[in-house]
């Protein structure tokens, strides 16, 4: 699967998801891609060690509590946690999404937008929001920019824009230096996991009348 994913995520995206600095739609953006991409993951993982090893020098400096014995063994009274079910096998749901979804594709609560375009907003905290959309084969999003920073995350299909072509896997990272229209490739309907920090800023008007009703 990684070999045909083109568009990566930066060391900034990454180091800050291994840091745990991230908002849950974007820390859920990032988990999702590197359920897919092993480059990605790769690099994370390195991120990860480099963090736990600090972490593991500042705990051989730091002093333990009076209550550091009785918390632990308050830890163990509780018992090991409720171990999660498994997935299900699903072509277009990562492990990730399933778990904000509930289920796969089918279990997706569409809500329509306009000209065949469905979004699906996931629950998450109010920093940032998460939506998955669907784009009907050779339908366009609207021209649009961007008030912050809006990542668009390839799940099923493929879509074209201004900046390059985004199949399965890929990420587009867009900020307010770019205006684009994506659009759907012809030959299937495209599914993306898309996540903003601010909202989006539309060109036309009709798009901009319904903004605040679709929450874009």
């Amino acid at each position: 699967m990684s070999k045909s994913i083109k568009h990566h995520l930066t060391d900034d995206l990454l180091m800050a998801y291994a840091a745990g600095n991230l908002p849950e739609a974007f820390d859920l953006m990032v988990a999702t891609h590197l359920s897919l991409c092993d480059h990605c993951r790769a690099r994370a993982e390195s991120f990860e060690a480099v963090g736990g090893q600090v972490l593991e020098d500042q705990a051989q400096t730091a002093q333990m509590g009076s209550d550091a014995l009785a918390a632990t063994m308050a830890l163990i009274s509780q018992g090991a946690p409720t171990p999660k079910p498994a997935h299900k096998k699903c072509a277009v749901l990562p492990a990730p999404l399933q778990d904000y979804v509930g289920g796969d594709v089918n279990d997706i609560r569409w809500r329509p937008v306009g000209m065949g375009v469905k979004q699906a907003i996931l629950p998450t905290t109010n920093e940032a929001t998460a939506r998955l959309l669907f784009i009907p084969a050779g339908a366009a999003v609207p021209d649009h920019s961007h008030r912050g920073i809006e990542m668009t995350m390839v799940l099923q299909g493929a879509f074209s824009d201004e900046v390059d072509h985004f199949a399965r896997g890929d990420v587009e990272i867009a900020d307010q230096d770019l205006e684009h229209m994506p659009v759907a490739d012809i030959s299937e309907d495209c599914i993306c996991l898309a996540v903003t920090d601010a909202p989006l800023k539309f060109t036309k008007l009709m798009p901009r009348l319904f903004q605040p009703f679709l929450r874009i």
